[in-house]
């Protein structure tokens, strides 16, 4: 009996021990943190992509200008867009040995540039849009060619875009669709079509 206490007592003397050390440690150290993720790195340059960027940037403002029937807005972007698309640094895409992909890019680029600026000059705003789906078309393609990696971007798609027939897409950095051809001052839907339509592609290069 009294050999069965002192094993109890001895082996209740290392348990305690033990508790104290592993408890002591884990004071010591801290709670275990997440670890940090690496960030993703683009495959393009750090110049290209700041092009890129404000290509995007100029082209939503001609989006939003249009879907707001405001033509003064819609010029002033064009003109935008125009110099971010002559401006684009196609010689700073990487990865293309042959230089394909930067003329490929280029002849994109000079297709948008080229629209914008026609689109300035249209006095009616339904071929301001006419223009606008052009530039669109093209931007989706030089998305897909250089491969932009920064953000989602979204293809979008209107099934009644001219005399209420007549399909068009545009590009959007939002799910939600915010249909730039029938806007929000439509001369027969008003408002009530700016909803109107669905999502063709999505295009996620980051991964």
């Amino acid at each position: 009996m009294k050999k069965l206490l002192i094993g109890i007592l001895v082996l209740a003397i290392i348990l305690l021990a033990v508790d104290k050390i592993f408890f002591s440690k884990k004071a010591a150290t801290g709670p275990e943190l997440p670890k940090q993720q690496a960030l993703t790195s683009s495959k393009n340059s750090a110049i290209f992509n700041e092009s890129f960027e404000q290509l995007l940037k100029t082209y939503f403002l001609l989006k939003e200008a249009l879907a707001d029937y405001d033509t003064g807005r819609a010029n002033s972007a064009a003109l935008q867009l125009a110099g971010s698309a002559d401006s684009l640094k196609t010689n700073e895409i990487k990865g293309d040995s042959t230089g394909d992909i930067k003329k490929t890019a280029a002849d994109f680029a000079g297709t948008i540039s080229g629209s914008a600026k026609g689109l300035r000059r249209e006095p009616d705003l339904t071929k301001k849009k006419r223009e606008f789906s052009m530039i669109s078309e093209a931007l989706y393609n030089l998305v897909r060619t250089v491969r932009y990696d920064r953000q989602k971007l979204y293809h979008q798609h209107c099934p009644m875009a001219f005399n209420d027939e007549e399909e068009a897409w545009w590009i959007s950095n939002s799910n939600k669709i915010d249909n730039p051809y029938l806007g929000r001052k439509h001369p027969k839907y008003k408002a009530s079509m700016e909803g109107c339509g669905d999502i063709t592609d999505s295009l996620d290069f980051s991964k």
